[in-house]
C-alpha cells in the first residue's frame, strides 16, 4: 500500500481515481511501515528487511512527514507571512465554544505578520482587521464569505481566478516590500467534504463518500492546472500560500511545490500537523521561490478552526 502511493505523487488525481485515496494515508502508512521494521527487528526477522526498503524507496517523503530540527534564524527584516484559515470566524457555531471570533482576531494581533492569508474569511464590520492595505473578494456583492489577503506593504495589483469549477477560489496580490516586488497567492482548493467527527474513510456509506470524493480530486487537479497558467504570466518572486486540501504527498501538491521550497520542510519542526484530525495531516503550506531564503516555519496549535494557523520567517 505504501509503495502504491508513492504513485500518488505523479498521477493527476483525474487520470486514475483511485490513487488519491491512497495518498490520504501516506502518513499512517509510513507510521505502519516504521513500526512493523522495529517489531521484527527486534524479533531478529528478516521480514524487517520488507519494511525497511519500501521506507527507503520513500525516502524523500519522510521529510514531507516529519522535521527535526527548527530553523531558528530569525532576522529583523525578515518578511513574516501566515496563512490560516478561520472557517468564517466560527459563524456557524461549529466549535461550541464563545467568542472564537475574537480569539482568532486576538491571535492575529499578537503574532502581527507582515502578510496575512485567510481562507474562508468572513468579511463583517464587527470584526475588523487593522492592516493598511488588503484585498478581500467574497463570492458576490451580497456575500460575506470570501478569501483575503492583508499586508502591511502596499498591494499595487491584486485579483482573483474565479475557478471554472468548484466552490472555493485563489486570489493573489502584488505587494512591494523594501527590498522588491513580490507576488502572493491565497490558494484554496476544493474541500474533500470530509468530515472527521462523522465520518471516516471505509465507514458505512463508503461509497457515497468515495463518489464525493472522487469529484473533489477531479475539481482540484482543474484549479492547480488554471493555477500554474495564471503564474506563467508573471515575472515577480511568489509566495504560495494556503489551504490545499490534500497532503504533501499528492499529486497537486507536486505540482505547486515545484521550483519552490516547502517552508516546513526547510525550517519546521515536528510531524507539522495542520488539520483537525486523529492523524498527522499537513493539507496548509507556505511555498517560496527556490530563490527566497526560509529562515523559520511555526505550526500554531491554536484550536479555533478545524485548520491550524502556519507562519513562516523568509529572507528576500
Amino acid at each position: 500500500m505504501l509503495l502504491l502511493s508513492y504513485l500518488s505523487y505523479f498521477i493527476a488525481p483525474d487520470r486514475f481515481a483511485l490513487i488519491p485515496f491512497v495518498s490520504l494515508s501516506v502518513p499512517l502508512l509510513i507510521l505502519v511501515n516504521i513500526f512493523f521494521a522495529i517489531y521484527w527487528l527486534v524479533k531478529l526477522q528478516k521480514k524487517c528487511l520488507l519494511s525497511v526498503v519500501v521506507l527507503l524507496i520513500g525516502y524523500p517523503y519522510l521529510s514531507k512527514l516529519y522535521a527535526v530540527h527548527e530553523k531558528k534564524v530569525l532576522l529583523t527584516d525578515d518578511l513574516t507571512v501566515m496563512s490560516y484559515n478561520i472557517r468564517m470566524f466560527n459563524h456557524y457555531q461549529w466549535i461550541k465554544t464563545d467568542n472564537i471570533d475574537l480569539k482568532i482576531l486576538d491571535f492575529i494581533e499578537e503574532k502581527k505578520p507582515d502578510i496575512l492569508c485567510l481562507q474562508e474569511y468572513f468579511n463583517a464590520e464587527d470584526r475588523p482587521i487593522n492592516y493598511p492595505y488588503q484585498y478581500v473578494k467574497t463570492k458576490s456583492n451580497t456575500n460575506h464569505f470570501g478569501h483575503a489577503i492583508f499586508s502591511k506593504y502596499k498591494i499595487i495589483h491584486s485579483g482573483s481566478l474565479d475557478y471554472s469549477v468548484g466552490g472555493n477560489n485563489a486570489i493573489f496580490a502584488d505587494i512591494v516590500t523594501d527590498k522588491d516586488t513580490i507576488r502572493v497567492y491565497n490558494i484554496h482548493l476544493e474541500s474533500l467534504k470530509i468530515d472527521p467527527s462523522k465520518e471516516m474513510l471505509g465507514q458505512q456509506d463508503r461509497e457515497n463518500l468515495k463518489i464525493r470524493v472522487q469529484r473533489s480530486f477531479a475539481k482540484q487537479a482543474d484549479q492547480v492546472r488554471q493555477v500554474l497558467e495564471h503564474q506563467e504570466r508573471t515575472n515577480h518572486r511568489t509566495i504560495v500560500c494556503g489551504d490545499f486540501n490534500n497532503t504533501a504527498f499528492s499529486w497537486v501538491y507536486n505540482r505547486l511545490s515545484k521550483g519552490r521550497k516547502d517552508a516546513f520542510e526547510v525550517a519546521g519542526q515536528g510531524f507539522g500537523k495542520t488539520y483537525d484530525f486523529i492523524f498527522p495531516i499537513r493539507m496548509d503550506f507556505i511555498l517560496a521561490d527556490e530563490e527566497i531564503e526560509v529562515n523559520n516555519y511555526k505550526t500554531y496549535s491554536v484550536k479555533y478552526s478545524d485548520h491550524y494557523p502556519i507562519m513562516a520567517r523568509l529572507g528576500l
